[in-house]
């Protein structure tokens, strides 16, 4: 049986440029997230290319929630390709089938649950157009809940669009984009290969290594919605800490990927942004969602990910919290 987590990063079959290919391939990974599949298919093919310049598949992991086939067939009227895997093979294989599966020059890889704003594709061919040499290029993006209300905007990168200067350092510091708002070149992909490692952080990992080897260009218009579900606390990742013990793997991981020089600093640095970023997590769990329990182990975790004070004195609160059983709902 095929690994859910490869341990190496999976091979990209090549292609040509003497093969009948478009521009685009949008490949749309989808897993238990019919409620909406449909809006994110539609958000494509409202700024769609004809069939020649951009290729579009979901490709399905198994899904138990819906007849996502039928799904597809609705909205996509025969634009849009399906393909099923045989047994569920887990988000990184499914990624893998998807690479592979396109023929596009440029990848899109697109959540089945995350949408693209009018404009997106147009933004990203400008930035390969004017930069021939980047491997991937990105926009902006904006979280939204279940309902599709705007939680926040993203961190904003750079001032100017246009290639990031030391992106390599920046990018191994932090996460910084989400995977629905990146598109890379499969020559790329072909080249280092695809998802790997981990569960939780592997598309960090993946933004690293196209950053080690290649320039990345930026927009700084926010035209890409990830979507944060509720639902997701209490998964397993976040009830044992496995998310946190991903990180800290890909932090070691990408290591190798930095100036010598620069790699203790950076790791450092890596290490206190998420356990911050896991600590403030915890008090939110606790919080909004109410559950202790995973709250208490995000905040342990992220501890052991990086001790200061600060990180100290958030877990002793959200120990005080639990204790009293105080929620503040405001």
């Amino acid at each position: 049986m095929v690994e859910r987590i490869p341990q190496y990063p999976p091979v990209i079959k090549p292609l040509t440029d003497k093969d009948d290919r478009p521009l685009w391939s949008v490949m749309i990974p989808s897993y238990n997230c019919s409620n909406y599949l449909k809006e994110t298919l539609q958000s494509v093919l409202l700024q769609a290319r004809d069939a020649a310049e951009m290729q579009i598949v979901v490709v399905d992991d198994c899904s138990t929630d819906a007849n996502v086939e039928d799904i597809v067939k609705d909205i996509g009227k025969g634009r849009i390709r399906f393909f099923k895997q045989s047994q569920n093979v887990g988000s990184l294989r499914n990624f893998e089938t998807c690479i592979n599966l396109s023929r596009g020059k440029l990848i899109h890889l697109l959540h089945g649950d995350d949408l693209v704003k009018p404009g997106f594709y147009s933004e990203i061919e400008d930035l390969f157009t004017k930069h021939p040499s980047i491997g991937a290029a990105f926009t902006g993006l904006s979280e939204i809940d279940e309902k599709g209300n705007v939680i926040e905007p993203s961190m904003q990168i750079q001032k100017y669009t246009g290639i990031i200067e030391n992106w390599l350092l920046k990018i191994a510091k932090n996460q910084s984009l989400q995977v629905c708002s990146i598109v890379v070149k499969r020559s790329v992909y072909e080249e280092l290969g695809g998802f790997y490692g981990v569960h939780y952080g592997e598309d960090w990992e993946m933004w690293v290594r196209i950053a080690c080897n290649f320039p990345v260009a930026y927009s700084t218009k926010n035209l890409a919605l990830y979507r944060v579900h509720s639902n997701n606390i209490s998964s397993r990742y976040l009830s044992t800490g496995q998310n946190i013990r991903d990180i800290k793997t890909v932090i070691n991981i990408i290591q190798n990927y930095l100036p010598v020089e620069k790699r203790k600093e950076i790791k450092k640095i890596a290490s206190r942004n998420f356990a911050h970023y896991f600590s403030k997590n915890a008090h939110k769990i606790y919080e909004v969602h109410g559950n202790k329990q995973v709250a208490l182990k995000q905040a342990h975790g992220a501890l052991l990910l990086y001790f200061n004070k600060w990180i100290l004195i958030s877990l002793i609160k959200l120990y005080v919290k639990a204790l009293i059983n105080y929620k503040n709902l405001t």
